[in-house]
């Protein structure tokens, strides 16, 4: 039974979902239909739960503050309107769900940035060294350089006196 259900859902899921945690900093892009106009809007906040899994049903809760309102919205992981979502900065916490975020006000809703590294910058980082290597040798010519200027004017320096 469960593998015609899997079946029936498999093309439904979503591959590309980065891996989303509590304490993330979220903006997610969302299809939104306006009579015959169609446009893309984000919604950008911290994520203060994930529930349901990794399945089908997989949500996150996503809170902003607008104009000193909280703001909190629902986003089904896999929902077909939802265009991407990006990760722009982790949060160190140490819970799985931040509710608490919701009595708290102004500084301490702030959390400790935790180390993110996008995979398209890892890609750069990898690519890093070789260019480092040029700067070393770049930097080696220059002190060459004034080194060489230093022994001509030393040079004029002693043809003076």
């Amino acid at each position: 039974m469960t593998t015609k259900i899997e079946a029936f859902i498999k093309p439904y899921l979503k591959k590309d979902l980065p891996d989303i945690r509590p304490g993330d900093l979220v903006k997610v892009y969302q299809k939104i239909k306006e009579g015959d106009k169609e446009r893309v809007q984000a919604f950008e906040g911290r994520v203060i739960a994930r529930k349901h899994g990794k399945g089908i049903s997989a949500t996150i809760t996503v809170r902003r503050i607008t104009g000193g309102i909280g703001v909190e919205k629902i986003f089904p992981l896999h929902l077909s309107t939802i265009e991407k979502i990006e990760i722009l900065e982790r949060g160190k916490v140490r819970r799985a769900k931040l509710y608490y975020l919701r009595g708290v006000k102004k500084k301490k809703t702030r959390l400790k940035r935790k180390e993110f590294v996008q995979p398209e910058v890892k890609e750069q980082a990898k690519e890093k060294p070789k260019d480092e290597k040029k700067e070393v040798v770049e930097k080696e010519e220059i002190k060459e350089e004034k080194q060489e200027i230093k022994k001509i004017k030393k040079e004029e320096n002693k043809d003076k006196e």
